[in-house]
């Protein structure tokens, strides 16, 4: 994930780093802060060398962000379709909110683990080949969800519903990442990023009002239609890539690529900011339908989906994601985020509705902003292996969602909603703690670097 022209000056990319060291690959070792340029095929150019990339109002820029908006929609939709149904399965099926958390985490989790090898066949099949394929597939399993005849066969088809899913996150932001100029890629990734939050809030919202009136597995039957009218949809919208150049899909050359990603200590953080970010919203938004559906609320079903319009709030923060950075730089932008989100889980601590749902709208405000900030900063880091950077991401993304929604079950189990507000605290503390350790070593190679 990553934007701008190849002239974006070492200043403005210096102001917005999470933290200075550049990835090995970089072409420009004297310059830790120096902009995303790549040093050979990787920077796509017209004759007379112009940049040949999309921008924002060039041709098929709006096409291109629609159809990867409906991917994004399509594919939070279907991962977390049955995280508003939790109190429903439970009852349907007799299990405890611990169990019934597992049809998130089994979805999430499968998407972890198979996000990286999807990303490999990405680099070898194209990434629009590779999106249209794991939604077509991911769709067909959504239409078998509803059948599941228990828990078990439920949490298995989430699983393989989760990694077909896979092979959309990591191959839309290296097709963002090659397809678009760099300064016009936080943007990009804003509003892919977007999709994402109102294909969640869709998804839950449909599913409670739905459910409220025939049960969970119509609720589900309907998101799945919905993911199968967005994935033809983007089939017939997405561009064809220009810039894509196949790599290789020798295990020795993947292997080797994502040694150096993991060697550099910059998406290290990124990684772990990700994965920690996640583990706040997936606990929060896994368990937050018990607190509601229980005393004193007791909230009804569609009532309770509706919470999830917060989602709007999401898609707003990871729009103007770009402008944030513009004005308080990378670091600054995730300690704003991390900032909003821990104001909005010591609200929620609150014993007023009111109260709980502006919580809400700041932890889901906090967490969008801080995903998007930091998955666009893997696509400038990484100049080579842009998909299988996009994966690990996109891997410790969805570990820290499966965390987080496991977690803050049992959590919520053993000590109710403020432990579960205590696991996104640790949380939060740790991205706080990890953009510190970032800034801290930025200031120490700007003065290694500064003339004697």
């Amino acid at each position: 994930m990553s934007p701008a022209s190849t002239k974006a000056s070492t200043a403005v990319d210096a102001r917005t780093s999470v933290t200075s060291p550049v990835s090995p690959s970089s072409p420009h070792p004297s310059a830790p802060d120096a902009p995303d340029v790549p040093d050979s095929p990787d920077v796509p150019s017209a004759p007379g060398g112009a940049d040949s990339r999309i921008s924002p109002g060039g041709p098929g820029f709006r096409r291109m962000s629609f159809a990867l908006f409906l991917a994004g929609v399509a594919t939070f939709a279907l991962l977390y379709s049955t995280q508003a149904l939790l109190p429903l399965i439970s009852g349907d099926l007799g299990v405890s909110a611990g169990d019934a958390s597992w049809t998130v985490a089994a979805a999430t989790g499968g998407l972890a683990v198979f996000v990286l090898p999807m990303s490999a066949l990405s680099e070898r099949y194209g990434r629009r080949t590779v999106m249209t394929a794991s939604l077509a597939v991911a769709v067909t399993v959504g239409l078998l969800v509803p059948f599941a005849p228990s828990l078990g066969a439920l949490v298995a088809l989430r699983a393989l519903q989760g990694a077909a899913l896979a092979g959309v996150p990591a191959s839309a932001t290296a097709y963002l990442a090659e397809e678009v100029r760099p300064k016009a890629l936080v943007t990009a990734i804003g509003l892919f990023v977007a999709g994402n939050s109102v294909g969640g809030m869709s998804g839950r919202v449909i599913t409670g009002w739905v459910a409220q009136e025939w049960g969970w597995r119509v609720a589900v039957g309907v998101i799945g239609v919905l993911a199968v009218a967005c994935a033809v949809a983007f089939r017939l919208l997405l561009p064809a890539p220009k810039h894509f150049r196949p790599g290789s899909l020798r295990p020795r050359v993947l292997l080797g690529t994502v040694r150096t990603h993991l060697a550099n200590p910059l998406l290290r953080r990124l990684y772990a900011i990700g994965a920690l970010f996640m583990t706040v919203f997936g606990g929060v938004y896994t368990v937050i339908g018990y607190r509601l559906a229980e005393a004193p609320f007791s909230l009804p079903q569609g009532i309770v989906g509706s919470i999830f319009l917060v989602y709007l709030v999401g898609t707003v923060a990871a729009s103007a994601a770009g402008r944030l950075v513009g004005r308080l730089g990378r670091r600054g932008a995730l300690y704003a985020a991390g900032g909003t989100t821990t104001a909005g889980l010591l609200l929620s601590l609150a014993g007023s509705l009111p109260l709980i749902l502006l919580g809400l709208v700041l932890i889901t405000g906090g967490f969008f902003a801080g995903h998007a900030v930091a998955s666009s900063a893997v696509g400038r880091t990484a100049t080579r292996g842009r998909a299988q950077a996009s994966a690990l991401y996109q891997s410790a993304y969805y570990v820290g969602s499966s965390v987080g929604s496991t977690v803050g079950a049992l959590a919520f189990h053993s000590g109710g909603w403020a432990g579960t507000v205590g696991v996104g605290l640790v949380a939060v503390a740790g991205v706080v703690t990890i953009t510190v350790l970032g800034t801290r070593a930025a200031r120490v190679e700007r003065r290694g670097l500064a003339p004697a």
